[in-house]
């Protein structure tokens, strides 16, 4: 097997530095000769939707982390009209943003930000709840065809591990460890900050 590196979304709107981290997986694997896939997940959707003027997606990314993000771009969303923040970030940036995957399918392994509706098959399945789907999913026993990992949904004590899916959001976003999953062969371990 190579080696792949994923990631499962939510670069911006989680720290001082969204501006730094979406620059910093633009510029490939820090890995030598190891691929990255990188996904997207609700707050680059709600972003990208933001910067192409959506006014709900404005008031919504402004709320949960826009403000921070755009300072991190060196923009001030008081003084800054949201007509001029998409020509103030980067050009690669944001086409970084707009080619994420919205899921990977690798072995017996399903990677996805937030989940699936159970009973839709991934074909059919509505980028909305990939991104952003909760409780419907959380919550059930059915089999997705593989196990999905996931995040989104931040937990406590560790990463939650069901017969059907691995939440691995240990809430890095309110100072908790951040979790990585490592699978080999038929071998799951977690690396933590």
């Amino acid at each position: 097997a190579h080696p792949l590196l994923l990631h499962l979304g939510d670069y911006v709107d989680k720290g001082p530095d969204s501006a730094g981290v979406v620059a910093r997986l633009a510029a490939g694997s820090p890995l030598p000769g190891v691929p990255v896939v990188n996904l997207m997940g609700n707050h680059e959707r709600t972003m990208l939707d933001a910067l192409a003027g959506e006014r709900a997606a404005i008031t919504d990314w402004l709320y949960t982390g826009g403000r921070e993000a755009l300072a991190s771009w060196g923009l001030d969303p008081d003084s800054t009209p949201p007509a001029a923040w998409s020509g103030a970030i980067p050009v690669e940036h944001q086409a970084f943003l707009r080619g994420l995957s919205l899921h990977h399918r690798l072995g017996g392994y399903l990677f996805v930000h937030a989940g699936l509706k159970p009973g839709v098959p991934l074909a059919d399945q509505a980028e909305d709840d990939l991104l952003r789907i909760r409780h419907v999913f959380l919550h059930s026993e059915a089999d997705f065809g593989a196990v999905v990992v996931h995040g989104h949904t931040p937990v406590r004590g560790g990463p939650d591990i069901r017969r059907n899916r691995i939440n691995i959001d240990t809430g890095a976003v309110f100072g908790r460890d951040l979790t990585c999953l490592v699978l080999e062969a038929d071998r799951l371990a977690f690396l933590r900050s």
